[in-house]
C-alpha cells in the first residue's frame, strides 16, 4: 500500500463506524428513554467514551505499530480485521461479562441480563474487580514498558540519564522482572488484609501472562519460520499485540462505568474509539511516522510505564481517568516536539521524508 494515501484512506472505516455507532446510541438512547433529551445525553455519552479511548490509546497506536511494522502485510491485515473484532467484541463486551460471571458467580445469559435489566448493580460487581484488573493489566504493561528500556542493543536515548543506564543493565539477566517484583510488594504493603493478596496474586498473573506471551510468541514464529523465512512476525507478534491491547484497555472499560452504567453504550462508545486506533496503528506503519520522528516510540513507552504505575495507584486512591489519557497524550506531544528539534539540528542525516540518510 503506497504510503502517500491521505487521512481518508485509513480512517474511512473509522468514519463509517463513527455515523453508524452514534446513530445505533441516539437509537438505543431514544429506546430506553423515549425522550429527544435523554436520546441526546446517550448519543453526547457515546461521543465522549469514543474520544476517552482515542485520548487512553495514542500510546497504544504507537506501541502497536512498532511491533506491527516487524509483521508481514498478511499478518498486519489480519489484525486490523480480526484483531478489530477482538478488541470491540470481546474486550468491550465479552470481556465485561466475563468479569461479572467470574465474580458473581452466574451464568453469561444471567449477565446480560443483569447489564440490561439491573445496569447499577451490574456496575457494582465491575466496580469491585478494578482491584485485581488494576494489578494484572499494570503488571503486563509495565513489563512492556521495561522491556523496551532494558535493551542493550538500543542506541537511541531521549531521556538520556535514564536510558543510557537501563541499556547498561540489560545484560543482567531478570532485571525487569527483579524491578516488578519489589514494586509489586511495596504496592501491597500499603494495602490491607484480603485487598494485599488479590493485589499480589493478580499482578503475578499478569507477570507470568506477560513471560508465557513472549514465550509462546517465539515459539510459534521460530516454526513458522522453520517452514516459511518470510513469516516472521506472524501469530506470535499476533497474539502479542492482542493481550497488549487487552491490557491497555481494562482501565479504559472499567473507568467508562464512571460516565454510563450501560454496558451496550459502553461497548459503542469504546468500539467507535478502538477503530480509530486501529487506524492510527496502520497509518504510522505505512507512512513511516515512527522512522521519521526517532523520539516518539520513548515517549509512548513513557507513558505506558506512568499508566502501569497509575493502575497500581488506583488499588489505593482513584485517579480520574482524564488524568491519564491527557498523561499520555502529552508525553507523546513533547517526544514529538523533541524530534522535530532534532531533525532540525541534524538536518544533513535526514532526509526529505524525515527519514535516517
Amino acid at each position: 500500500m503506497s504510503a502517500q494515501n491521505g487521512l481518508m484512506y485509513y480512517f474511512k472505516w473509522a468514519f463509517i463506524v463513527t455515523f453508524a455507532g452514534l446513530a445505533l446510541g441516539a437509537l438505543l438512547g431514544w429506546r430506553m428513554t423515549g425522550t429527544a433529551s435523554g436520546t441526546a445525553t446517550i448519543f453526547f455519552i457515546c461521543f465522549v467514551l469514543a474520544i476517552l479511548e482515542i485520548s487512553l490509546s495514542f500510546d497504544n497506536a504507537i506501541v502497536n505499530a512498532n511491533k506491527l511494522k516487524t509483521m508481514t502485510p498478511a499478518w498486519q491485515r489480519r489484525f486490523l480485521t480480526w484483531g478489530i473484532l477482538i478488541a470491540v467484541f470481546g474486550m468491550r463486551i465479552i470481556f465485561p461479562l466475563l468479569i461479572v460471571v467470574i465474580a458473581a458467580q452466574i451464568g453469561p445469559i444471567q449477565a446480560i441480563y443483569l447489564a440490561a435489566a439491573r445496569p447499577e448493580e451490574y456496575a457494582r460487581i465491575m466496580n469491585e474487580a478494578h482491584l485485581p484488573i488494576a494489578a494484572f493489566g499494570g503488571t503486563f504493561l509495565m513489563m512492556v514498558g521495561l522491556t523496551y528500556f532494558f535493551d542493550h542493543e538500543k542506541d537511541v536515548h531521549w531521556v538520556r540519564w535514564i536510558e543510557e543506564k537501563a541499556a547498561r543493565f540489560a545484560t543482567v539477566r531478570g532485571i525487569e522482572v527483579a524491578f516488578v517484583l519489589l514494586l509489586i510488594l511495596g504496592f501491597s504493603r500499603a494495602l490491607e488484609g484480603p485487598e494485599a493478596s488479590v493485589f499480589v496474586h493478580s499482578a503475578i498473573y499478569g507477570l507470568l501472562t506477560f513471560l508465557l506471551v513472549e514465550v509462546a510468541g517465539g515459539l510459534i514464529d521460530a516454526s513458522q519460520q522453520a517452514l516459511d523465512t518470510a513469516a516472521k512476525g506472524g501469530l506470535g507478534a499476533f497474539l502479542y499485540l492482542e493481550v497488549l491491547d487487552a491490557s491497555f484497555s481494562f482501565d479504559g472499560v472499567i473507568g467508562a462505568f464512571a460516565l454510563s452504567q450501560n454496558l451496550f453504550v459502553i461497548a459503542i462508545g469504546l468500539g467507535i474509539g478502538a477503530m480509530y486506533v486501529r487506524s492510527m496503528t496502520i497509518m504510522l506503519v505505512e507512512k513511516g511516522t515512527l522512522a521519521r520522528y526517532r523520539y516518539i516510540e520513548h515517549g509512548a513507552f513513557y507513558a505506558i510505564l506512568i499508566l502501569s504505575v497509575i493502575m497500581y495507584a488506583q488499588s489505593l486512591v482513584h485517579i480520574p481517568e482524564v488524568i491519564t489519557g491527557l498523561g499520555g497524550a502529552a508525553l507523546i506531544g513533547i517526544s514529538l516536539w523533541s524530534s522535530v528539534r532534532w531533525n532540525r539540528a541534524n538536518s544533513e542525516l535526514v532526509g526529505p521524508d524525515g527519514s535516517k540518510l
